[in-house]
């Protein structure tokens, strides 16, 4: 049976070798910190291409949404496949792994159930980690629309038009955060060529929250048919944005107080078996 694992680990070297100075045009560009094996993603891309998979399913559909959300529309097929290829290189390097425990310790019932969660802990790993990067992103852009909203609506008042408003508030600011990043987006859209309202419906699908829908469906509607009482409208949903970033700091803090526990929990027992372990052997006499 060892020659099994052997040869499971032969055939992922020989694939390196045949792949390893392929796809250089879509690894080179992968930031080696997001992407650790890089390095070995040649091997994904090449079986991609091999099987002629065509990401038409409702799973890689859902993958896609995701991915447009954090790297836009343009660059989502891209980073798809690159997910894919990714995923598809970490099984690979798992299967060496469970092939060379496999080889060491010999099958078993027990070597079985190893090997099967390794592998499903490494085909869902990418897609949590995926997930988890919209959450957050998503969570990034609610806790700071509401600020821009009342800058916004300041300049507004200050006699500005919305866009010489909304290009003053992305200029004037100093950090890289996902909301601002798809503010300044929009703009360089609008530069382009892009018609107005088409780049601030594409600004709110990518941003994919409640309050930034709302925000750009009375702004469409205000370019369309124009209203003096958009700012009372902006100020209106303003108060409704701080409320709902209270609630999310909130939650925030609570999520981060739940995690806290977990080593506190972890300390506390470490303590009590040091405490509990001396006296429970002095009573035995073994000390």
């Amino acid at each position: 049976m060892k020659i099994v694992f052997l040869i499971a680990a032969a055939a992922v070297l020989a694939l390196f070798l045949i792949t390893r100075n392929r796809f250089k045009e879509y690894i080179e560009p992968l930031d080696k910190s997001r992407y650790p094996l890089k390095g070995l993603m040649p091997m994904g891309f090449y079986i991609i291409k091999l099987t002629g998979y065509k990401f038409n399913t409702g799973y890689d559909r859902k993958l896609l949404s995701m991915i447009a959300e954090i790297y836009g529309p343009i660059y989502s097929q891209f980073y798809l496949q690159v997910h894919m290829a990714n995923k598809i290189t970490f099984l690979l390097a798992g299967l060496v792994f469970v092939s060379a425990v496999g080889a060491a310790a010999g099958p078993d019932a027990g070597f079985v159930i190893f090997a099967a969660a390794v592998l499903a802990g490494i085909a869902y790993l990418p897609d949590r980690e995926l997930g988890e990067r919209v959450r957050k992103r998503r969570l990034m852009i609610q806790l700071d629309f509401p600020d821009f909203l009342n800058k916004l609506i300041l300049l507004i008042n200050a006699g500005m038009t919305i866009q010489r408003a909304w290009e003053k508030i992305v200029a004037d600011n100093k950090r890289s955060r996902p909301l601002y990043d798809e503010l300044q987006q929009v703009l360089s859209e609008i530069r382009s060529g892009i018609p107005i309202n088409q780049a601030y419906e594409d600004f709110s699908k990518r941003c994919r929250t409640p309050e930034i829908t709302k925000f750009i469906s009375v702004i469409i509607q205000n370019l369309k048919k124009g209203s003096s009482e958009v700012v009372s409208i902006l100020r209106v949903q303003a108060n409704e944005c701080w409320e709902l970033r209270k609630n999310a700091a909130k939650k925030q803090g609570e999520e981060a107080s739940a995690k806290m526990m977990l080593p506190l929990m972890i300390m506390l027992l470490a303590i009590l078996i040091i405490v509990a372990v001396p006296a429970i052997l002095a009573m035995q006499g073994v000390v």
